[in-house]
Protein backbone atom coordinates (compact mmCIF):
# COMPACT_ATOMS: atom_id res chain seq x y z
CA UNK A 1 0.00 0.00 0.00
CA UNK A 2 0.87 3.48 -1.10
CA UNK A 3 0.62 6.81 0.14
CA UNK A 4 1.38 9.44 -2.24
CA UNK A 5 3.32 13.23 -1.28
CA UNK A 6 1.89 15.56 -3.58
CA UNK A 7 1.07 19.46 -4.31
CA UNK A 8 2.42 22.26 -6.36
CA UNK A 9 6.37 22.62 -7.29
CA UNK A 10 8.15 24.24 -4.11
CA UNK A 11 5.79 23.85 -0.72
CA UNK A 12 7.82 21.35 0.74
CA UNK A 13 7.11 17.88 -0.56
CA UNK A 14 10.31 16.52 -0.86
CA UNK A 15 11.74 18.07 2.60
CA UNK A 16 8.64 16.07 4.19
CA UNK A 17 9.73 13.26 2.10
CA UNK A 18 13.20 13.17 3.63
CA UNK A 19 12.01 13.47 6.89
CA UNK A 20 9.52 10.82 6.81
CA UNK A 21 11.91 8.40 5.70
CA UNK A 22 15.34 9.82 5.70
CA UNK A 23 15.78 9.30 2.17
CA UNK A 24 17.62 12.06 0.29
CA UNK A 25 15.54 12.98 -2.25
CA UNK A 26 17.22 16.25 -3.75
CA UNK A 27 15.34 19.43 -2.24
CA UNK A 28 16.06 22.45 -3.79
CA UNK A 29 14.75 26.00 -3.89
CA UNK A 30 13.07 26.03 -8.13
CA UNK A 31 10.35 24.06 -9.45
CA UNK A 32 10.43 20.03 -10.83
CA UNK A 33 13.27 19.61 -8.64
CA UNK A 34 11.64 16.11 -8.51
CA UNK A 35 11.28 14.15 -11.58
CA UNK A 36 11.28 10.58 -11.36
CA UNK A 37 9.13 9.35 -7.71
CA UNK A 38 11.29 9.10 -4.72
CA UNK A 39 9.98 5.71 -3.02
CA UNK A 40 10.96 5.37 0.62
CA UNK A 41 9.62 2.58 2.82
CA UNK A 42 8.83 3.95 6.59
CA UNK A 43 8.18 2.55 10.11
CA UNK A 44 4.98 3.36 11.31
CA UNK A 45 5.68 4.67 15.04
CA UNK A 46 4.00 2.51 17.69
CA UNK A 47 4.51 2.48 21.27
CA UNK A 48 2.63 -0.53 21.81
CA UNK A 49 5.39 -2.30 20.05
CA UNK A 50 7.87 -1.02 22.13
CA UNK A 51 6.05 -2.17 25.31
CA UNK A 52 5.78 -5.87 23.69
CA UNK A 53 9.54 -5.51 23.44
CA UNK A 54 10.05 -4.82 27.10
CA UNK A 55 7.59 -7.53 28.17
CA UNK A 56 9.23 -10.15 26.15
CA UNK A 57 12.95 -9.08 25.84
CA UNK A 58 13.11 -10.89 21.93
CA UNK A 59 16.35 -11.10 19.60
CA UNK A 60 14.72 -8.63 17.87
CA UNK A 61 11.91 -6.27 16.94
CA UNK A 62 10.09 -5.45 13.53
CA UNK A 63 7.56 -2.29 12.95
CA UNK A 64 5.00 -2.21 10.21
CA UNK A 65 5.92 -0.08 7.52
CA UNK A 66 3.92 2.13 4.90
CA UNK A 67 5.35 3.39 1.82
CA UNK A 68 5.67 6.90 1.15
CA UNK A 69 5.86 8.20 -2.65
CA UNK A 70 7.30 11.89 -3.24
CA UNK A 71 5.70 13.02 -6.79
CA UNK A 72 6.49 15.41 -9.01
CA UNK A 73 5.21 18.97 -8.53
CA UNK A 74 1.82 19.77 -10.45
CA UNK A 75 1.13 22.62 -12.20
CA UNK A 76 -1.68 24.32 -13.83
CA UNK A 77 -2.54 22.79 -17.12
CA UNK A 78 -1.45 19.18 -15.86
CA UNK A 79 -4.32 17.58 -17.31
CA UNK A 80 -3.78 18.71 -20.91
CA UNK A 81 0.16 17.86 -20.25
CA UNK A 82 1.64 21.12 -19.01
CA UNK A 83 4.56 20.99 -17.01
CA UNK A 84 5.49 17.05 -16.02
CA UNK A 85 1.09 16.60 -16.08
CA UNK A 86 1.17 13.38 -17.61
CA UNK A 87 4.40 11.42 -15.52
CA UNK A 88 2.93 12.68 -12.39
CA UNK A 89 -0.68 12.23 -12.84
CA UNK A 90 0.36 8.43 -14.08
CA UNK A 91 1.93 7.94 -10.98
CA UNK A 92 -0.33 9.68 -8.46
CA UNK A 93 -2.19 6.95 -10.09
CA UNK A 94 -0.50 4.07 -8.89
CA UNK A 95 -0.79 5.27 -5.40
CA UNK A 96 -3.33 4.05 -2.97
CA UNK A 97 -4.22 7.33 -0.76
CA UNK A 98 -2.96 11.17 -1.04
CA UNK A 99 -0.70 13.43 1.38
CA UNK A 100 -1.95 16.57 -0.39
CA UNK A 101 0.89 19.53 1.03
CA UNK A 102 -0.18 23.02 1.17
CA UNK A 103 2.25 26.10 1.77
CA UNK A 104 1.06 27.68 4.97
CA UNK A 105 3.88 30.18 5.78
CA UNK A 106 5.30 33.47 3.87
CA UNK A 107 9.23 33.34 3.82
CA UNK A 108 10.57 35.48 0.67
CA UNK A 109 13.27 33.42 0.46
CA UNK A 110 11.35 30.65 -0.88
CA UNK A 111 10.02 31.42 -4.39
CA UNK A 112 5.70 30.26 -5.35
CA UNK A 113 5.38 29.13 -8.42
CA UNK A 114 2.34 31.52 -8.53
CA UNK A 115 4.45 34.44 -6.94
CA UNK A 116 2.06 34.30 -3.64
CA UNK A 117 0.89 32.30 -1.05
CA UNK A 118 -2.65 31.00 -0.89
CA UNK A 119 -3.11 27.46 0.28
CA UNK A 120 -6.86 27.48 -0.70
CA UNK A 121 -5.73 28.66 -4.20
CA UNK A 122 -3.11 26.06 -4.33
CA UNK A 123 -5.79 23.24 -3.25
CA UNK A 124 -8.28 24.04 -6.18
CA UNK A 125 -5.01 24.32 -8.88
CA UNK A 126 -3.99 20.42 -7.61
CA UNK A 127 -8.17 19.43 -7.37
CA UNK A 128 -9.21 20.85 -10.51
CA UNK A 129 -6.36 19.39 -12.99
CA UNK A 130 -7.37 15.77 -10.73
CA UNK A 131 -10.74 16.10 -11.51
CA UNK A 132 -10.22 17.15 -15.07
CA UNK A 133 -8.32 13.99 -15.49
CA UNK A 134 -10.88 11.97 -13.83
CA UNK A 135 -13.38 13.22 -16.40
CA UNK A 136 -11.47 12.43 -19.51
CA UNK A 137 -10.96 8.67 -17.84
CA UNK A 138 -15.56 8.85 -17.67
CA UNK A 139 -15.58 10.26 -20.74
CA UNK A 140 -13.78 7.37 -22.45
CA UNK A 141 -15.39 5.11 -20.36
CA UNK A 142 -19.01 6.52 -21.06
CA UNK A 143 -18.63 5.97 -24.84
CA UNK A 144 -18.12 1.94 -24.46
CA UNK A 145 -21.51 2.00 -21.79
CA UNK A 146 -23.93 4.19 -23.78
CA UNK A 147 -23.71 2.20 -26.71
CA UNK A 148 -23.70 -1.12 -24.43
CA UNK A 149 -26.71 0.65 -22.67
CA UNK A 150 -28.38 1.65 -26.34
CA UNK A 151 -29.42 -2.33 -26.66
CA UNK A 152 -31.15 -2.65 -23.36
CA UNK A 153 -28.31 -4.30 -21.56
CA UNK A 154 -29.93 -3.07 -17.47
CA UNK A 155 -26.20 -3.66 -16.04
CA UNK A 156 -24.88 -1.59 -18.93
CA UNK A 157 -27.67 1.46 -18.34
CA UNK A 158 -27.04 1.40 -14.64
CA UNK A 159 -23.51 1.90 -14.97
CA UNK A 160 -24.32 4.61 -17.84
CA UNK A 161 -26.14 6.13 -14.78
CA UNK A 162 -23.63 5.91 -12.57
CA UNK A 163 -20.76 7.64 -14.62
CA UNK A 164 -23.23 10.26 -15.49
CA UNK A 165 -23.42 10.93 -11.93
CA UNK A 166 -19.86 10.67 -11.63
CA UNK A 167 -19.85 12.82 -14.70
CA UNK A 168 -21.95 16.03 -13.27
CA UNK A 169 -20.26 16.38 -10.05
CA UNK A 170 -16.99 16.44 -11.34
CA UNK A 171 -18.11 18.87 -14.15
CA UNK A 172 -19.90 21.13 -10.74
CA UNK A 173 -15.86 20.74 -9.02
CA UNK A 174 -16.66 17.94 -6.52
CA UNK A 175 -14.25 15.44 -5.87
CA UNK A 176 -15.63 11.63 -6.53
CA UNK A 177 -14.59 11.07 -2.79
CA UNK A 178 -17.11 13.79 -2.02
CA UNK A 179 -20.06 12.15 -4.24
CA UNK A 180 -22.74 10.39 -2.67
CA UNK A 181 -22.86 7.02 -4.03
CA UNK A 182 -23.68 3.73 -2.51
CA UNK A 183 -21.07 1.83 -1.04
CA UNK A 184 -22.31 -1.42 -2.95
CA UNK A 185 -22.31 0.95 -6.40
CA UNK A 186 -19.35 2.43 -5.21
CA UNK A 187 -17.32 -1.13 -5.54
CA UNK A 188 -19.33 -2.16 -8.28
CA UNK A 189 -18.78 0.79 -10.89
CA UNK A 190 -16.31 3.38 -8.89
CA UNK A 191 -13.48 1.32 -8.06
CA UNK A 192 -12.74 -0.70 -11.04
CA UNK A 193 -12.04 2.93 -12.97
CA UNK A 194 -9.27 3.67 -10.08
CA UNK A 195 -10.09 7.65 -10.27
CA UNK A 196 -7.85 10.08 -9.03
CA UNK A 197 -10.13 11.88 -7.06
CA UNK A 198 -11.62 8.66 -5.24
CA UNK A 199 -8.55 8.22 -3.37
CA UNK A 200 -8.70 8.93 0.11
CA UNK A 201 -6.90 12.31 1.14
CA UNK A 202 -4.80 13.84 4.00
CA UNK A 203 -4.03 17.58 4.17
CA UNK A 204 -0.71 18.54 5.76
CA UNK A 205 -0.27 22.39 6.00
CA UNK A 206 3.20 23.47 6.12
CA UNK A 207 3.85 25.59 8.02
CA UNK A 208 6.98 27.41 9.94
CA UNK A 209 8.51 26.83 13.48
CA UNK A 210 6.09 29.63 15.65
CA UNK A 211 2.60 27.86 13.85
CA UNK A 212 3.61 24.07 14.54
CA UNK A 213 1.81 23.81 17.62
CA UNK A 214 -1.38 25.99 16.96
CA UNK A 215 -1.62 26.61 13.40
CA UNK A 216 -2.01 29.95 12.07
CA UNK A 217 -4.58 31.82 9.62
CA UNK A 218 -3.53 30.31 6.68
CA UNK A 219 -4.28 26.78 8.33
CA UNK A 220 -7.57 28.53 9.55
CA UNK A 221 -8.91 28.83 6.19
CA UNK A 222 -7.57 25.19 4.78
CA UNK A 223 -9.75 23.23 8.05
CA UNK A 224 -12.49 25.99 6.54
CA UNK A 225 -12.60 25.08 3.38
CA UNK A 226 -12.13 20.93 3.79
CA UNK A 227 -14.40 20.85 6.49
CA UNK A 228 -17.44 18.81 3.79
CA UNK A 229 -14.19 16.47 2.81
CA UNK A 230 -14.62 14.53 6.11
CA UNK A 231 -10.53 14.47 5.85
CA UNK A 232 -7.62 14.98 8.28
CA UNK A 233 -5.72 17.66 8.60
CA UNK A 234 -1.98 17.92 9.98
CA UNK A 235 -0.12 20.91 11.41
CA UNK A 236 3.60 20.33 10.31
CA UNK A 237 6.65 22.70 10.19
CA UNK A 238 7.83 20.38 7.90
CA UNK A 239 11.75 22.42 7.67
CA UNK A 240 12.08 22.71 11.44
CA UNK A 241 11.32 18.71 11.65
CA UNK A 242 13.59 18.07 8.87
CA UNK A 243 16.18 19.67 10.87
CA UNK A 244 15.37 17.87 13.95
CA UNK A 245 16.02 14.72 12.25
CA UNK A 246 19.60 15.35 11.01
CA UNK A 247 19.84 15.67 14.86
CA UNK A 248 22.00 12.31 15.80
CA UNK A 249 21.29 12.72 19.75
CA UNK A 250 18.22 11.44 20.91
CA UNK A 251 17.90 13.94 24.01
CA UNK A 252 18.80 16.75 21.70
CA UNK A 253 16.00 15.90 19.02
CA UNK A 254 13.27 15.70 22.61
CA UNK A 255 14.81 19.00 23.83
CA UNK A 256 13.76 20.55 20.70
CA UNK A 257 10.59 19.28 20.15
CA UNK A 258 10.24 20.49 24.02
CA UNK A 259 11.07 24.34 23.12
CA UNK A 260 8.70 23.72 20.16
CA UNK A 261 6.07 22.60 22.24
CA UNK A 262 5.77 19.43 20.81
CA UNK A 263 5.43 15.94 22.78
CA UNK A 264 6.66 13.80 19.60
CA UNK A 265 7.64 14.88 16.36
CA UNK A 266 4.76 15.70 13.87
CA UNK A 267 6.59 13.40 11.32
CA UNK A 268 5.18 10.70 13.33
CA UNK A 269 2.02 11.87 13.92
CA UNK A 270 1.49 12.49 10.03
CA UNK A 271 3.18 8.21 9.28
CA UNK A 272 0.32 7.07 11.73
CA UNK A 273 -2.66 9.16 9.68
CA UNK A 274 -1.25 7.96 6.52
CA UNK A 275 -1.25 4.06 8.21
CA UNK A 276 -5.18 4.59 8.73
CA UNK A 277 -6.01 6.74 5.59
CA UNK A 278 -4.69 3.25 3.70
CA UNK A 279 -7.14 1.55 5.77
CA UNK A 280 -4.79 -0.56 7.51
CA UNK A 281 -3.66 -1.91 11.20
CA UNK A 282 -1.53 -3.91 13.35
CA UNK A 283 -1.58 -6.97 14.55
CA UNK A 284 1.47 -8.94 16.48
CA UNK A 285 3.34 -11.66 17.56
CA UNK A 286 5.49 -11.96 20.28
CA UNK A 287 8.00 -14.48 21.13
CA UNK A 288 11.38 -15.07 22.32
CA UNK A 289 13.09 -14.51 18.36
CA UNK A 290 11.21 -12.00 17.79
CA UNK A 291 8.37 -9.05 18.49
CA UNK A 292 6.75 -7.87 14.99
CA UNK A 293 4.45 -5.70 13.75
CA UNK A 294 1.91 -7.24 11.24
CA UNK A 295 0.20 -5.14 8.32
CA UNK A 296 -3.98 -5.97 7.47
CA UNK A 297 -6.60 -4.09 6.11
CA UNK A 298 -9.28 -3.16 8.21
CA UNK A 299 -11.72 -6.17 8.45
CA UNK A 300 -9.51 -8.81 7.93
CA UNK A 301 -10.02 -12.63 8.83
CA UNK A 302 -8.11 -14.53 10.82
CA UNK A 303 -6.66 -16.57 7.91
CA UNK A 304 -5.85 -13.42 5.87
CA UNK A 305 -3.53 -12.21 8.71
CA UNK A 306 -2.08 -15.51 8.75
CA UNK A 307 -1.84 -14.98 5.00
CA UNK A 308 0.65 -12.10 5.25
CA UNK A 309 3.10 -14.19 6.90
CA UNK A 310 3.29 -16.74 4.56
CA UNK A 311 0.50 -17.94 1.81
CA UNK A 312 1.15 -21.43 3.45
CA UNK A 313 -0.37 -20.51 7.04
CA UNK A 314 -3.81 -18.82 5.15
CA UNK A 315 -4.43 -22.12 3.06
CA UNK A 316 -4.01 -24.32 5.91
CA UNK A 317 -5.43 -22.53 8.29
CA UNK A 318 -6.67 -24.48 11.59
CA UNK A 319 -7.09 -22.16 14.43
CA UNK A 320 -5.99 -18.67 15.71
CA UNK A 321 -5.38 -18.16 19.43
CA UNK A 322 -5.68 -14.14 20.53
CA UNK A 323 -4.48 -12.32 23.39
CA UNK A 324 -5.97 -8.96 23.86
CA UNK A 325 -3.22 -6.59 23.93
CA UNK A 326 -4.14 -4.56 27.26
CA UNK A 327 -4.46 -8.46 28.56
CA UNK A 328 -1.20 -8.83 27.24
CA UNK A 329 0.35 -6.19 28.58
CA UNK A 330 -1.95 -6.69 32.12
CA UNK A 331 -0.36 -10.14 32.62
CA UNK A 332 2.49 -9.72 31.69
CA UNK A 333 3.74 -12.27 29.55
CA UNK A 334 1.32 -15.16 27.32
CA UNK A 335 1.53 -18.13 29.81
CA UNK A 336 0.15 -15.75 32.23
CA UNK A 337 -2.55 -14.39 29.94
CA UNK A 338 -3.32 -18.20 28.97
CA UNK A 339 -4.10 -19.11 32.79
CA UNK A 340 -6.08 -16.03 33.55
CA UNK A 341 -8.16 -17.49 30.58
CA UNK A 342 -7.44 -14.40 28.23
CA UNK A 343 -6.27 -16.59 25.80
CA UNK A 344 -9.12 -16.77 22.92
CA UNK A 345 -8.83 -19.90 20.14
CA UNK A 346 -10.35 -18.09 17.16
CA UNK A 347 -11.64 -19.61 13.69
CA UNK A 348 -11.97 -18.80 10.36
CA UNK A 349 -14.63 -16.40 10.79
CA UNK A 350 -12.73 -14.26 13.37
CA UNK A 351 -12.19 -10.54 12.41
CA UNK A 352 -8.94 -9.18 13.43
CA UNK A 353 -8.73 -6.20 15.56
CA UNK A 354 -5.98 -4.00 15.84
CA UNK A 355 -3.50 -4.86 18.44
CA UNK A 356 -4.48 -8.32 18.13
CA UNK A 357 -1.32 -10.45 19.85
CA UNK A 358 -1.40 -13.71 17.29
CA UNK A 359 -0.31 -16.86 17.47
CA UNK A 360 -1.48 -19.34 14.18
CA UNK A 361 -1.85 -23.00 13.95
CA UNK A 362 -1.94 -24.36 10.51
CA UNK A 363 -1.51 -27.76 8.31
CA UNK A 364 -0.61 -27.61 4.93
Amino acid sequence: MKAGIVGLPNVGKSTLFNCLSNAKAQSANFPFCTIEPNIGVVNVPDPRLEKLEELVNPEKVIPATVEIVDIAGLVKGASKGEGLGNQFLGNIRETDAIIHVLRCFDNDNVVHVDGSVDPIRDKETIDIELQLKDLESIDKKLDKVKRAAKTGNKEAQKEESILLQLKEGLEAGTSVRAIAISEDDRETYVKPLQLITDKPVLYVCNVDEGSAVNGNHYVDKVKETVASENAEVIVLAVGTEADITELEDYEERQLFLQDMGLEEPGASVLIRAAYKLLNQQTYFTAGQKEVRAWTVTVGATAPQAAGVIHTDFEKGFIRAEVIKYDDFVHYGSESKAREAGKLGVEGKAYVVNDGDVMHFLFNV
